[in-house]
């Protein structure tokens, strides 16, 4: 990688349902900066995960270094096949190619589940948000990981809630991860709940320039209550 490479942005994606503040400590460390996600500071909200990748690519700037935790992975994902000429490398947290069951794919989390969620969080709003980090902090060794992200979790539009609930729904990129050309770095807790570590495995097989760093005894969130820098290691 030239210079002008390595100096080019580094923008990183959040997860669902919390925004860009749980990142924000650790990624002050690092080059990364934290982006939201598409319709996050006003306009339209994409209906679709399609329209939301291209939305992405759309506020990017014309070469960039991309990450993305859980929910943003996926996106970071969907961008560097749509436009592998811009994407220099990618940084996965806890993501996954597919969040849902779906034929052939036993690794993701049964669609009723997902439909289930999507009902409660139009009926509750965020109110639902200390029990959603609590499970996916589930089986973390840092006891305060579950704390640091509520009390930095960053509001989101109710829209981007909804919508990017849609976005998990649909995306599934088994079949094209294979595509991905630049370098890619895939992060994952050993006992994340949410999306189990053999995820990361799979990924690792099927992304020709892949890296895998399994944390010991993390889950979802394996940035929060680590005071260590990982991110900045990996930058």
């Amino acid at each position: 990688m030239n210079k002008s490479e390595q100096d080019a942005p580094r923008l990183f994606l959040p997860g669902w349902g919390v925004g860009i503040g749980p990142l924000q400590g650790s990624l002050a460390k690092t080059r990364w900066q934290p982006m939201p996600f598409p319709g996050t500071s006003g306009g339209v909200v994409p209906a679709t995960f399609a329209e939301a990748r291209d939305s992405l690519l759309r506020d990017l700037p014309e070469v960039c270094h991309l990450g993305g935790w859980s929910l943003g992975g996926i996106l970071a994902m969907a961008a560097a096949i749509a436009a592998p000429e811009r994407i220099l490398s990618l940084f996965l947290l806890a993501t996954t190619p597919c969040y849902i069951c779906r034929e052939g794919w036993k690794l993701g989390r049964p669609p009723t589940e997902l439909q289930a969620f999507m009902t409660i969080i139009k009926q509750e709003g965020m109110a639902i948000l200390p029990r959603f980090v609590g499970n996916f902090c589930r089986g973390d060794v840092v006891p305060e990981a579950a704390a640091e992200v509520r009390r930095n979790a960053t509001p989101m539009p109710e829209a981007v809630l909804n919508n990017g609930l849609h976005w998990l729904y649909e995306a599934d990129l088994r079949a094209e991860v294979a595509q991905i050309s630049c370098p890619v770095t895939i992060l994952h807790g050993e006992n994340d709940p949410m999306v189990p570590v053999e995820v990361a495995h799979w990924l690792a097989e099927h992304i020709p320039l892949a890296r895998l760093i399994v944390l010991p005894g993390r889950a979802h969130a394996p940035f929060a209550g680590d005071d260590t820098g990982l991110l900045q290691e990996l930058s």
